[in-house]
């Protein structure tokens, strides 16, 4: 006997079945240990070497010694931002080493404790009671210290702490952005230096703010506003010092 089939209703559109092996969500948590460093060794490239060479210049100084101060300015900002992150995110990882090595020690000598424990966080997070000891029992038995390290320490390989590469992506995109206001120097007039300069370095931290927004998945307007917003009173409390002490000079 053969089976009827039933046209589809076009007043009840069918469901569409979810493609296998297809995965429609984007996630961006993978991206925030290279990210946050990117955009902080880029940012500061870029404010912190405009800055400086609005300052002298604004001081009246020649225009050999601006440009001076500003390669001066990237090559110790660059150095600077790779030993601040390496030496930042190495306390950072120092510390996941030693909480990993004291819940080893504490699964050795306590496993039962552990596993109570681990269920008494599934069951805070909604699970009853049995199913919360059945989920931890199954996952103490595949991997005891990834779970209490994901579950209870909050450590996951996503967010683990790499030194090696904060410290050179932000010593990277330092001398990326400081190299833009430094350009702008070398190829504006020495009476619009200072405009140029401020015009130019203003314009790529917006864009900056906005593609470094885009790539973590948050708001693009808000990520341009604030840091040309805080690049903007970074060179104007430069400019303002240069011109004081051109003055008193």
């Amino acid at each position: 006997m053969g089976i009827a089939l039933r046209a589809p209703d076009p007043g009840h559109p069918q469901k569409k079945e979810p493609m296998a092996g297809k995965h429609p969500e984007r996630h961006f948590a993978h991206r925030i240990g290279w990210l946050r460093a990117a955009v902080l060794g880029a940012n500061d490239g870029i404010v912190s070497t405009a800055s400086l060479l609005v300052g002298v210049a604004a001081a009246e100084a020649a225009r050999a010694d601006v440009l001076l101060a500003g390669v001066a300015g990237l090559a110790a900002g660059a150095m600077s931002m790779a030993a601040g992150e390496y030496v930042s995110v190495s306390s950072q990882a120092d510390t996941e080493k030693a909480d990993l090595a004291r819940e080893r020690r504490e699964l050795d000598e306590n496993h039962e404790y552990e596993r109570q424990e681990l269920a008494g966080i599934y069951v805070r997070r909604g699970l009853d009671a049995p199913l919360a000891q059945q989920v931890a029992d199954q996952l103490m038995a595949h991997d005891a210290l990834g779970a209490h390290a994901r579950d209870e320490l909050g450590l996951t390989e996503t967010h683990s702490a790499r030194p090696l590469q904060a410290a050179a992506a932000s010593a990277a995109t330092f001398s990326v952005g400081a190299a833009l206001p430094l350009l702008m120097a070398m190829l504006s007039p020495s009476d619009l230096m200072i405009a140029s300069v401020a015009a130019g370095s203003l314009v790529c931290l917006s864009l900056l703010g906005t593609l470094a927004a885009r790539a973590g998945g948050a708001g693009m307007a808000a990520g341009a506003a604030r840091v040309t917003l805080w690049g903007a009173l970074a060179m104007a409390a430069t400019a303002g010092v240069g011109m004081l002490f051109g003055t008193v000079s």
